[in-house]
Parts: C-alpha cells; sequence; structure tokens
C-alpha cells in the first residue's frame, strides 16, 4: 500500500507515475502496467500530448476512476481564464473523467495575471470539475504572492531529487499544508552512477536509483512521480517504499552531504529560481 501525503488542504498517494515522453501505445501500456502493479497516483499534462493515452489506461485497467488520484496541468500560454477553462475541458475529455484530482498550472509567465488564473481555477472547483488546483514551477516570490492574495494551492511541483535542494520551498509548504511534488525524482536515470548512493543500496539490497526514491519518500508531505515504462522500473520504485522506512541516521547523513545545486530542467521559459 502507497502511503499518502495528508493535510487539511490535500491526501495524495506519496508515490506516483509520471508520464512526460509516455505516449502511444507504449504509454496507455505503462499506464495500465503500473496500476495492476498498485499505483493509485497518475501525473500527466496538456503540454505532454498523452493524455488521451493516460484516460485510456486507465479505463481499460479496471482500476476505479474514484480510487485513483489523477493530476494533469495546464501550459503557460493558456493562464488567461477562457483559455484556461477550454484547456482544462480538453483535458478532461481526452482523458475520459468529469473531473481532475489536481489541476496544476505548469508553469508560470512574466505576463501572467495570476489573480484572474486563481479565480478561474477556483471556479472550476467550485463546479466540481477539479477537486484541488496548485502549480508547477514557481519559486518561493511566487509563492508568497499567492498567500498574498489569499490564494490556497494544494501542491506545489517542482523538480527535487538528492542532488537538488528544495529546502526553502519545503520549509515555506509543510506548515501550510501544501504538497511538494517531486518531478525527476531520479534526476532522468542520471542518478543511477551516483557512487554514495549505489553503496548505500548495496548495503540495502537495492540500487542507487531506489535509494534516492526512498530518501524522498520518507520526507513529510513530499511526494515523488518517477517516469517508468517498463514494469521493471514501476516495480522498483514502489519497493522504494518500504526502502524509505529502512533508511537510517547515517544513511540520511551521507545523502544529506550530497552537492545540492545540480539542476536538470532550467529551460529558457524558466522563472528566477531565487525569486
Amino acid at each position: 500500500m502507497i502511503p499518502l501525503a495528508r493535510s487539511p488542504r490535500i491526501a495524495i498517494p506519496k508515490l506516483g507515475l509520471g508520464t512526460w515522453k509516455l505516449a502511444g501505445p507504449e504509454g496507455q501500456a505503462a499506464v495500465e502496467s503500473a496500476l495492476a502493479l498498485g499505483y493509485r497516483h497518475l501525473d500527466t499534462a496538456d503540454r505532454y500530448g498523452n493524455e488521451a493515452e493516460v484516460g485510456a489506461g486507465l479505463a481499460a485497467s479496471g482500476v476505479a476512476r474514484g480510487d485513483v488520484f489523477l493530476t494533469s496541468k495546464v501550459w503557460y500560454d493558456n493562464l488567461a481564464p477562457a483559455a484556461l477553462r477550454r484547456s482544462l475541458e480538453g483535458s478532461l475529455a481526452k482523458l475520459g473523467t468529469d473531473h481532475l484530482d489536481l489541476f496544476l498550472i505548469h508553469w508560470p509567465s512574466p505576463e501572467m495575471d495570476l489573480a484572474a488564473a486563481v479565480a478561474a481555477l477556483e471556479k472550476a472547483k467550485a463546479e466540481g470539475l477539479v477537486r484541488r488546483w496548485g502549480v508547477s514551477n514557481f519559486p518561493l516570490g511566487l509563492m508568497r504572492q499567492l498567500e498574498a492574495m489569499g490564494a490556497e494551492p494544494a501542491c506545489l511541483q517542482v523538480e527535487y531529487h538528492v542532488l537538488l535542494s528544495q529546502q526553502p520551498l519545503l520549509e515555506w509548504c509543510r506548515p501550510r499544508g501544501i504538497a511538494l511534488a517531486a518531478y525527476s525524482p531520479l534526476g532522468q536515470g542520471a542518478l543511477a552512477s551516483q557512487p554514495v548512493l549505489a553503496e548505500i543500496g548495496r548495503r540495502h539490497g537495492a540500487t542507487g536509483l531506489q535509494v534516492a526514491l526512498a530518501w524522498l519518500l520518507r520526507q513529510e508531505m513530499v511526494v515523488a512521480i518517477p517516469k517508468a515504462s517498463r514494469r521493471e522500473s514501476q516495480q522498483a520504485n514502489l519497493d522504494a517504499v518500504a526502502l524509505a522506512e529502512r533508511l537510517d541516521a547515517a544513511d540520511v547523513a551521507a545523502i544529506d552531504a550530497l552537492p545540492k545545486d545540480w539542476r536538470r530542467v532550467n529551460p529558457d521559459f524558466a522563472p528566477d529560481w531565487n525569486s
């Protein structure tokens, strides 16, 4: 059983399936495989171009819609209220569902009217199209802007892994009951050769990637959504849930001591991460 990150704002499975680049028959098969193994959290986005496959995989899995936490996102050029609503309705249609459990602003835009976007999200929530809403790739300055306008996002999704600290955001989110969802939690696979992780893994009969994932999953209010297309990788990530409970203080201290400034996702439209 995958534990939940719980707060007054949200209850979300701590391990989900990230679906970036999982499209076509492979994408649908990956969703079906993950759900068969016991995953109950799927993360997609309009920008991924795979919502139809994710929805088809969910429908074919035989798992009840109400048992799956489903997340999608609106791209940064669709944040005006009418465009946001069209994007949401398009996502619902492609996913074959009447609601999302979580709907995120995928990236901030310098031109966005944040208050208007929040109002559109709250309207969708009031109508039952969205159960919770949140943001992705928002730095601390924008999170403070949301709070100043009285907005209550349920989740912040950012790149987070053993070589990239998000401590300021964690310290902001936790007391407010905001889940922090880690995308690229395995450094897009590049952490497989990290020697400290590999050594800890050897002591626990695990891989370095499982150790990296377990380090995240043991943290309060942190959710991880690694992409995995193969059943073997999905199972390995699922096994990291139990490993999270076996990491000891020395393991955690060794991981905490690793450099924490290695950002993998930094497109030219990204915000100032230090703002």
